[in-house]
Formats: structure tokens, C-alpha cells, sequence
């Protein structure tokens, strides 16, 4: 197995910007959708998290497409500093969740040492970014919740949004952006039948 290519090409870093800038406006808006469907989930307000998976899509989507070392992260990294910019609700806190989610959207695609990056790594990626998002929701926000009832809840439906939404959501567009020829110039686009 050869190693992963770890070079940035200009074209990487210019695509994984707008996939970051693009999600970095996506967030900003979807933080009105949160605050408006607080009143849905008022029979179960965990039940909320389930909207949570959008927010960590750009880790593994810019993984999934860049193929490089360090992509899910600044993908990530980068949509929660734009939405911060653009006057994120939660303030500047969101860069360091935005830090967090994006490791864990790295490792995913560590886990496989770069060399795949089919739905298990796509899975990975997602569930990984959804338990760093939980663990980080957990100790900034829910500390003085209720255990059981509330922060566990919580926490699971946090990652299973995380895994379906950004997990299989990321590897579903990457495969239909690669059947239209966009990702022509990246691995992504040439091994469409491998994706």
C-alpha cells in the first residue's frame, strides 16, 4: 500500500475553502432553524439533536473530496469560523467546537490511514465528529443537566445524527457531485465506482 499523498494542490485548497466558506453560511442560518424548532421538540427536547448531523457535514465531506491529510479538519474548522463571522449565536465558542468537530471528522479518515474513503470511512468520520461534538456539548452546555433523562439522550442522539447525516450525507454528495464530473481534477471524481 503506498502512502497517502499529504500535498496540497492549490485546486484542494481553493475547493475545500468554498466547501468550508459555503457550510460556514449553512451553519449561520441553520442556528435560526435550531431556535425555531425549539417549540417541535417540547414533547422531547433531546429529540432537538437530531437536527445536529448538518453541522459536522463539511469534516467529512472535505475529506471525502480533498483525499488529504488535514482536510476534514479545516473543512470543519473553517465552516464554524465563517459562521462565527457572520454572527453565529453562540459566539466565538463555535471556532473552538468547530476545532473539536473537526478532529474528530479527522480521525475518522486517520483511522484508515488515508487510503480509503468509501462509506466506512465516511461512517467513521461522521459518528467520530458527532461523539467529539457530544463530549464538547457535554461539558459546555449540559454539565448541570440531568444525567439520564437529559445529557445521555442527548449525547446518543447527537452521534447518530452525526453518523447519518454528515457520514452517509457527505459520501451520498460527494457521489452524486462525482456523477456529474465536478470532482474531475480529485480522486473523488475519478474513482467514482470505487466511492
Amino acid at each position: 500500500m503506498k502512502p497517502a499523498d499529504t500535498r496540497w494542490r492549490t485546486v484542494d485548497i481553493v475547493v475545500a475553502s468554498v466547501i468550508a466558506v459555503a457550510f460556514g453560511v449553512i451553519f449561520w442560518a441553520w442556528g435560526f432553524v435550531w431556535t425555531a424548532t425549539e417549540g417541535a421538540f417540547a414533547f422531547f427536547p433531546p429529540a432537538q439533536s437530531v437536527l445536529y448531523g448538518l453541522w459536522l457535514l463539511p469534516g467529512a465531506l472535505g475529506g471525502l473530496v480533498i483525499r488529504r491529510p488535514g482536510a476534514a479538519f479545516y473543512c470543519e474548522f473553517l465552516a464554524a469560523f465563517v459562521s462565527v463571522l457572520l454572527g453565529s449565536q453562540w459566539g466565538t465558542m463555535a471556532i473552538l467546537q468547530g476545532a473539536f468537530q473537526g478532529v474528530g471528522a479527522e480521525l475518522g479518515f486517520a483511522a484508515f490511514r488515508y487510503h480509503s474513503f468509501r462509506l466506512p470511512a465516511a461512517l467513521l468520520s461522521g459518528a467520530l465528529a458527532g461523539l467529539a461534538a457530544a463530549i464538547f456539548d457535554q461539558i459546555r452546555y449540559y454539565a448541570a443537566l440531568d444525567l439520564w433523562n437529559v445529557r445521555l439522550p442527548i449525547f446518543v442522539i447527537t452521534v447518530l445524527s452525526a453518523t447519518v447525516v454528515a457520514g452517509i450525507g457527505a459520501w451520498s454528495l460527494t457521489r452524486a457531485l462525482a456523477g456529474t464530473g465536478a470532482l474531475d481534477r480529485f480522486p473523488a471524481g475519478r474513482d467514482r465506482a470505487t466511492i
